[in-house]
């Protein structure tokens, strides 16, 4: 223990303010905190992180500190008024019309303020967002230690999912701490030579989805509380990646549209994307049967994630969805033509459909149709970890800094 004596000489009286700090390895003493520095932008960033946030400013042992880039501005919003979230800097950067170029100028200057002004002793980025890659890219150039939340995911090609394969192989490039959620994530940053300081955590998207799901809940829309999810196979579908924007994008829907009018009891939700290319698309290829498909705004995270605990099985391009419904027994229609979840094919709790419309039907059909082969996907074990992630990620940076 070490005494740190200080005089202070007020109204005449002099104090001993004793300090006590913890003795460190090689005879180091730290007496500030860490100062920790959150940096993401997007809604599916921002449920990953928010967990993680919270469990930093509980932690006596930590300075912790939230900047948000807005990338998503509205969805954003929703998701840090779920988890009580307040950022301490809001780049808002946000712009009708802007291009991938202009969103990584402002995320790079902007971050590059905060951390001139804050001053952390590490920054914390998330997955493979073009605020994730410019924000490590700021961290950087600031020397300043970057730690990257769901490290190791990748396709095997660049261009797909685009930008993000190169977002996330950039980021993982010049992080120091490597937070892999599975084993083959550790596997595929070891193949790019970087070993040290790679850490197998779980992800934090199942904290986040665990924290909110209630068997009682009751949606915000009031026409999804009037569905039969008992007695109906409802699907969940979501579709908005940039490579299946086009004729990708006309095949899914037609297989959707297939499956819906060969199957009495199937209904399909769709949440659409607040893209008007997808949108517009989606009310053409389902027109005349509106009473099948359900065309609803974007829902909020916690109605969201309820949905999906509800319905039957999902259809979606998304990533972080194959991570999430296998935690709830849900068998996940991949409508991509690769993943870099490859732990969710080998375990079995998603199939990859691609983008071809026979493809998309047939696969669909035999999980609707063929119990025996959906419950086995319903029954697999999620590769994707135990809720626990967030308080590894912290113990690990507390120890990095000890």
């Amino acid at each position: 223990m070490l005494l740190l004596y200080h005089k202070m000489l007020t109204l005449q009286k002099t104090y001993i303010i004793i300090k006590v700090t913890k003795v460190l390895p090689k005879g180091v003493y730290r007496m500030e905190k860490i100062k920790v520095l959150s940096v993401f932008g997007t809604r599916p960033e921002a449920i990953k992180m928010c967990p993680l946030v919270k469990l930093l400013e509980k932690d006596e042992r930590i300075d912790a500190k939230v900047c948000v880039t807005a990338q998503h501005r509205e969805m954003l919003d929703s998701v840090l008024d779920i988890f009580d979230v307040k950022p301490d800097f809001d780049l808002n950067i946000m712009a009708h019309g802007q291009t991938i170029i202009d969103i990584c100028n402002k995320v790079l200057t902007g971050v590059d303020k905060v951390l001139k002004e804050f001053r952390p002793d590490i920054v914390l980025v998330h997955g493979d967002t073009s605020t994730t890659l410019n924000g490590a890219l700021a961290a950087f150039y600031n020397k300043v230690p970057v730690g990257h939340v769901e490290a190791g995911l990748r396709t095997g090609d660049m261009y797909s999912p685009f930008p993000e394969e190169a977002n996330r192989k950039l980021t993982g490039a010049i992080a120091t701490l490597h937070f892999a959620p599975t084993e083959s994530n550790e596997a595929n940053l070891a193949k790019e030579g970087i070993t040290e300081n790679v850490f197998r955590t779980g992800n934090t998207v199942i904290d986040a989805l665990l924290s909110v799901i209630n068997k009682e809940h009751k949606f915000e829309d009031e026409e999804l509380n009037k569905i039969d999810f008992e007695n109906n196979k409802v699907i969940l579908l979501t579709a908005h990646r940039r490579e299946n924007w086009g004729e990708p994008m006309k095949n899914i829907f037609a297989a959707v549209r297939e499956v819906a009018e060969q199957n009495d009891d199937v209904q399909i939700i769709f949440p659409m994307h607040k893209n008007p290319l997808i949108r517009d698309l989606a009310r053409e290829s389902f027109k005349g049967i509106e009473h099948k498909v359900a065309l609803i705004e974007p829902l909020e995270y916690v109605d969201f994630a309820n949905l999906m605990n509800k319905c039957y099985l999902i259809m979606t391009d998304s990533g972080g969805i194959q991570e999430e419904a296998p935690a709830l027994g849900k068998p996940v229609v991949v409508l991509r033509t690769e993943t870099e979840r490859p732990e969710a094919v080998k375990a079995g709790t998603v199939r990859l459909a691609g983008v071809e419309r026979n493809r998309i039907f047939e696969i669909t059909s035999e999980l609707v149709n063929n119990d025996v082969e959906y419950h086995k996907m319903a029954h697999a074990v999620n590769p994707y970890g135990d809720g626990k992630a967030c308080e590894r990620i912290v113990e690990l940076i507390v120890k990095h800094f000890s």
